[in-house]
Parts: structure tokens; C-alpha cells; sequence
């Protein structure tokens, strides 16, 4: 059964039994500046149905409710539109758009924009300014993404990296076709953000009194959960940590420290995100993650976005296949050093591209989600003296308590782990507030944490059962190019539960067993930056004596110190985010609405950087 989803319903919420946010493949054209309403209508359709040829002649666009986390009614067809606009088809067009900016070591000499449209500053200049469509290319990948295509490509997690370094980098990846022959400058690790993130979020969950986080603190790298809170249960919000994702904390990073040492706006620097989930394309349209925030009022806004571009794991084989490039058959191996553009910043370039992997054999015990919980509970534990993590599992592998005990066996610091929606109800249930009784002169009925016995000082709180390995994102054993490659025949019985769980133990295996190698960077890249910051600590020493979990946090803490300095931006605009509660306009008159639904068809026409 067909529905009509018109431009006048922009800003109601999709039910979740109707539709759904999956990125469409192809948008419907931009209406002309004079439309009817009959112009704005294109049809909705579910997987499994037969697609009508609506009135207007528009295509339908085909969403699929597997495919989205934040289902349970809280998506608004408006981010729908939003999400829409990311997609490998939407990266291809951005690259043959133009020319790439090309930025060039220059030796030192006073800034300024020549008449060739070229600025110079410091040690670098960026070549192509005067083509006003012209971008920087960057682009970040996450772990999980290398950890899927190394479970479909049969080789290892580094392999699969330097796979896809080779696809958006590499001389025979999406540099032998398109117009323009364009690719990406850098490729870097989103690891890098997620030790700022750990030791930011575990120094929040210790000092909790001193910010403005309630506890139980709730992690907030998982946007299906934030949307689901901030749409469904807003009195959780005040819980939510104001950290940022890794995603996040690496577009901001990219954006704020390019341009403000190239000299360039930040809406010519064009950062993709290959990421696990379908939803961290609805991280990438809030307005707290733009420069409104950090070069701007401070305050959420539209603007230019710190990730232009999301795409997912199964959107990776995609954009080869419309190029037709065999991903599987991209070279294993670096990129050479004479192809690779050095970062202007010697320290933060140290940082993002480390002279040792930090991804190496992650523990296990962190889980495939990023290891909050996990980092907070060892920097509660190293700051006393032979205590001991316990843990002890709840009524399903995705729900664990953890206790952090003193050697006297004393209680210090208790959390938990509650990973899909089925378990994120049961915890927001005991997060509710307590409610008056209706009974004249009762005392008021206490349903808060407490009486629930929810005594956490920490929850890690993600929407995928099993974690992130297994996002919406994710390739899955029954899509195509599995099947394929496992040579199955299409007589043969379709992989179920069973071999899913099976396909999925591969993943989290490419993703635990990456290896602790050298870095990819040449020693000139990597190693020859300056020996100390400023403030005398040494530069990128991973053995301080501080360190936790392989992570220093006094390192991490330079770092931040460092950034902010280079950007003159404070690390509250860098580092953390807000939130808000959203309300439905569901059933509301909307006579009053045009301006808004007009700007909301104005902005699926656009591409690009900002909205």
C-alpha cells in the first residue's frame, strides 16, 4: 500500500508503520519556483511493493524500515529530505563538479591572496580558489566500516583500510574516472577523535558534579538513540553527555583547524564520513554540528555543516560499482609518499596520523562500539589502587552491570550497558520522572531512577543489538555481493538469524584482531614534527605515565589545548555539543507554515557544503 508524502507534511513526523529516513538513491527535481501542490507530491513506497508512475510523472522513492534504527515514529519527513541528500550518488556529483582546491608546501612567506585566485599562508598555499565550486576533499573511516569490507573482501582489517585510503586517495581509485579526476587530500582514521572522546567522556562520567550532566550520564555517540530521546523521552536529556562522537569531533577538528590555517572558508572543505550507520547521516544534519556554533553566535544554526557527507559501509561497494572499479582488486598496500599532501599543522598532524597504529587488538572487553563504558571504568579504576572491574550480565547479552570495587571490596563506580530499543525502553522507563497522585493529600508517587533501583553512574547506550559492528550500515550475509563471493547458488536457501549472528562474529573479529603495526606515514610524515608543544610536553609520547587503556589522557588534554589555541576557539564550541527536545507538528494547523515548508523544498535542492 502506496502513501503520498507531500512538501505541506515537511514537518510531521513519519509514522513508523508508513516510512522510513533510508537514503534514496535518486532525489525527485527541485519544483519550480512557481508550484501547485500537486508538483510537491511524490510518492512513498515500502520494499516488496510495486511502484505506480504517479499524475506528475515523478519516480517513487524507495525507503525501506530495515534499513533505519530511529524508527519507532520519531523521524521527521523533513530530516528524511535532509538524509536523502547523502548518498554515494550525491559524493560523485560534488567531485565532478569542479576542479579540487590543491594544497601545496610553500616556503614561509607572508599571507595573502594573489591575482590567480591563490592564497598563500605560512608554509602552505591552496591553488584553485578562483573557481567559486572548487573544494577540499577530506574524508574520515571509522573502524567498523574496515572491519565489515574485511570481513566481505577475506582480508584484514589494515587491508581493508589502506583499501579504501586507495579508493578515495589512490591513483587507481576515483581518481581514473569522473570529470574532474578528483579524489580526497586526506583519509584519516576516526580513532583519532575517539581518544579525545574517551578521555573526555570518562573525565565527565568523575566530575559530573561540576557540569551540567545528571546522572546516570548516557553516552550520545549513538544517533539513533539521541533522536529517539531527544523526539520520544525528553526528560532523558539532561542525562545525555555533551561530548561529542567521534564522527563529530573529527569533521570539527578537519574544518576548524583547515581553515583557519589555509585561509579558506569553511564551506570549501568538503568532509565525507564513511560510517557504520545509517543514522550518522542524521548526526551530520544537526544544526549544533555546524560553524553556527563554532565560528558563529555559539548557538545551533544552519550553516556549514562539519560533515558535508555520510556514507555507509554497503554505500562503499556502491560508489565503486557506479564507477566501475573493483574494490576488491584495489592494491593492499600505502599510499606512496610522493602522492600524499602533508597536513599543515605538524602537531594535529601527529595526532590524525599517528607513527603507530592506535588501532591495535582492541580489547575485547571495550565491545566494537568505541569502548566508552569500558575506557571509564579503567580511568575510574587506575585512580584506585587495586580495585577491580566486576560485571555481571542482565536479562540478555546486550544489558551488563559493571562495578567498579576497592580492594576492601567496597562499591566505587557502577554502570551498565544497555544496547538495543527493546532494552533502551526498559531504561528510559526507570529514567521517567516521579508523577504526582491523583488522589487528593497522597504523597507523590516516586518512579524515578531510584525507586527503580537504577543506581548507575554511567549507562553506554547504543541502538544496534551487539553494537556498532552490526549497524544498518553494515553489509549483511544475505546482501548480493556476499552471496556472490561465497559463490551460494540462487537456488539455495537464504541466509537467516543464524548465519547473520555467524556473518557478524567474522566482523567482530576483522574488527578485534586489527593489527599493531607501523603507520602507513612515512617517517618524514609522521616523525619529523616538532619534538614538544608548547608547553614542553612531549609531542605524541603514547608513553606517559598516565596512560590508560593505551591512551594518555595528559596527551589528549595537549592536544585539545593545542587545537583550541591554532583556532582560537574554546574547547566547549570544539569538543561538546547540546541538545533539545523536538515536538511534533503532527495535526497542527499549517496555514501559517508556508515559509517553512517552502525553505525545507529549497533545501533539498541544495548540495554541497551547508544545508
Amino acid at each position: 500500500m502506496s502513501a503520498i508524502l507531500s512538501a505541506d507534511d515537511l514537518n510531521d513526523f513519519i509514522s513508523p508503520g508508513v516510512a522510513c529516513i533510508k537514503p534514496v538513491e535518486t532525489l525527485p527535481a527541485a519544483p519550480p519556483q512557481n508550484y501547485s501542490s500537486n508538483d510537491l507530491e511524490h510518492e512513498v513506497i515500502l520494499d516488496g511493493q510495486q511502484a505506480s508512475q504517479g499524475q506528475n510523472g515523478n519516480e517513487p522513492a524507495q525507503i525501506s524500515l530495515t534499513d533505519c534504527l530511529a524508527c519507532s515514529g520519531c523521524v521527521t519527513s523533513a530530516e528524511a529530505v535532509l538524509v536523502s541528500l547523502q548518498s554515494h550518488a550525491e559524493l560523485l556529483s560534488v567531485l565532478d563538479g569542479a576542479p579540487a582546491l590543491r594544497v601545496v608546501p610553500q616556503p614561509q612567506i607572508n599571507g595573502h591572496v594573489n591575482g590567480n585566485g591563490v592564497v598563500e599562508k605560512e608554509n602552505f598555499k591552496v591553488e584553485g580558489l578562483e573557481n567559486p565550486d572548487a573544494k577540499l576533499f577530506v574524508a574520515s573511516v571509522s573502524p567498523q566500516t574496515r572491519a565489515s569490507l574485511a570481513a566481505v573482501a577475506g582480508v584484514s582489517e589494515r587491508d581493508a583500510g589502506r583499501m579504501i585510503e586507495q579508493l578515495l586517495m589512490g591513483t587507481e581509485g576515483l581518481r581514473t574516472s569522473g570529470k574532474w579526476n578528483n579524489g580526497f587530500t586526506w583519509v584519516v582514521d576516526t580513532n583519532a577523535g575517539r581518544e579525545a572522546c574517551l578521555v573526555l567522556g570518562a573525565e565527565e562520567a568523575l566530575n559530573s558534579s561540576s557540569t551540567s550532566v545528571a546522572k546516570p550520564i548516557l553516552t550520545s555517540s549513538c544517533p539513533g538513540w539521541v533522536c529517539y530521546a531527544e523526539k520520544t523521552h525528553p526528560y532523558v536529556l539532561p542525562h545525555i553527555s555533551r561530548v561529542k562522537s567521534p564522527q563529530a569531533v573529527t569533521g570539527t577538528l578537519l574544518k576548524t583547524t583547515l581553515s583557519r590555517i589555509l585561509g579558506i572558508s569553511p564551506d570549501r572543505i568538503w568532509h565525507l564520513a564513511v560510517m557504520p550507520c545509517f543514522d550518522k547521516k542524521l548526526e551530520a544534519s544537526r544544526e549544533e554540528l555546524t560553524d553556527a556554533v563554532w565560528n558563529g553566535s555559539g548557538q545551533p544554526g544552519r550553516g556549514v555543516r562539519d560533515v558535508d557527507c555520510v556514507i555507509t559501509s554497503k554505500e562503499i561497494l556502491m560508489l565503486t560499482e557506479s564507477r566501475n572499479i573493483d574494490f576488491f582488486s584495489l592494491p593492499r598496500i600505502p599510499i606512496p609518499t610522493v602522492q600524499q599532501t602533508s597536513f599543515p599543522d605538524p602537531i594535529i598532524r601527529r595526532f590524525l596520523f599517528p607513527p603507530r597504529s592506535r588501532s591495535g587488538c582492541p580489547d575485547p572487553l571495550a565491545g566494537t562500539s568505541g569502548g566508552n563504558l569500558y575506557y571509564t571504568l579503567q580511568y575510574v579504576a587506575a585512580r584506585h589502587p587495586g580495585s577491580r572491574i566486576e560485571n555481571i550480565r542482565g536479562r540478555n547479552a546486550d544489558v551488563v552491570e559493571y562495578t567498579v570495587r576497592s580492594a576492601a571490596g567496597d562499591p566505587i563506580f557502577k554502570a551498565a550497558r544497555y544496547y538495543g530499543f527493546r532494552n533502551i525502553q526498559n531504561l528510559v522507563r526507570k529514567l521517567r520522572p516521579a508523577r504526582p497522585s491523583r488522589m487528593p493529600g497522597a504523597a507523590r508517587k516516586a518512579v524515578g531512577s531510584k525507586a527503580a533501583g537504577l543506581e548507575y553512574a554511567y549507562v553506554e547506550v547504543m541502538a544496534c543489538p551487539g553494537g556498532c559492528t552490526n549497524g544498518g550500515g553494515q553489509v549483511k550475509v544475505d546482501d548480493p555481493i556476499v552471496l556472490e563471493r561465497r559463490r551460494v547458488s540462487e537456488a539455495g536457501t537464504k541466509p537467516g538469524p543464524q548465519e547473520q549472528k555467524l556473518w557478524l562474529a567474522q566482523v567482530d573479529e576483522a574488527y578485534f584482531s586489527a593489527e599493531d603495526s607501523e603507520s602507513d606515514l612515512s617517517e618524514s610524515e609522521g616523525g619529523k614534527t616538532s619534538a614538544r608543544l608548547e608547553n614542553g610536553a612531549v609531542n605524541g609520547d603514547k608513553s606517559r605515565s598516565d596512560e590508560v587503556g593505551g591512551i594518555s589522557p595528559s596527551y589528549i588534554f595537549d592536544i585539545l589545548a593545542h587545537w583550541a589555541a591554532i583556532t582560537d576557539i574554546g574547547v566547549d564550541k570544539l569538543a561538546y555539543t547540546s541538545y533539545r527536545e523536538v515536538m511534533s507538528d503532527v495535526g497542527k494547523d499549517k496555514a501559517s507554515g508556508g515559509n517553512a515548508t517552502e525553505r525545507v523544498v529549497q533545501l533539498a535542492g541544495k548540495i554541497g557544503g551547508g544545508w
